[in-house]
């Protein structure tokens, strides 16, 4: 922003362009709109912001986002505990959550192997899956990583990991495109690939 703005605003501008997606002329525009907004109205923004962070934390089962010490769907007797679906991130569940289809838990890996990156298999959840699976009773994993290099690594360095516990492992048929995000999957399509997963 030009020389001529007030400092908090650059600053909110900038903090806004931080977040990922969000240029700096959109950056701008927002910071402009919150100006706009009633007082009243920046302080709900700002408490959601820090409430969320303060109370939304890793569910101690799946790894997914929760206020709970249990997430709903790992609470939820209905669900078929011997299935996991495992996903990279929050969103991913969200994304499966909306073809009500599948009936399983998940484990989120909040990432994926990427050694260019330098993400190791110990910087993400692999051990809290391999924690879970030793407790017993899982018939099947269902790697839905993103059909990308990084996402491809992770399902087989994972599936190499449990084939000799005798755990059948399996991993979408992606009817999916290659190079596509789950996260804009469109439900039928995403249920299709869950549908036809293949054994890995």
């Amino acid at each position: 922003m030009a020389d001529h703005n007030a400092l908090p605003l650059i600053v909110l501008a900038e903090k806004f362009a931080s977040l990922p997606g969000i240029g700096m002329k959109t950056a701008q525009r927002l910071a402009y709109y919150v100006m706009s907004m009633e007082d009243e109205a920046v302080e709900e923004f700002a408490k959601a912001l820090t409430d969320a962070k303060r109370n939304v934390h890793s569910c101690k089962c799946c790894q997914n986002l929760t206020e709970r010490e249990i997430c709903p769907i790992c609470s939820a007797e209905e669900r078929d505990k011997g299935i996991i679906c495992v996903v990279e991130t929050p969103k991913d569940v969200t994304a499966f959550e909306r073809t009500r289809e599948y009936n399983g838990v998940y484990h989120v890996l909040h990432g994926l192997i990427s050694p260019m990156d330098n993400v190791t298999p110990d910087k993400i959840r692999v051990k809290e899956l391999l924690s879970r699976i030793s407790q017993g009773n899982i018939k099947e994993v269902i790697m839905a990583t993103n059909p990308t290099v990084e996402g491809d690594a992770t399902a087989m360095y994972i599936a190499g990991l449990l084939k000799p516990l005798g755990i059948k492992v399996t991993r979408l048929a992606f009817g999916l495109p290659v190079g596509g995000i789950l996260e804009y999957a469109d439900e039928v399509t995403l249920y299709k690939a869950l549908e036809n997963r293949n054994t890995m």
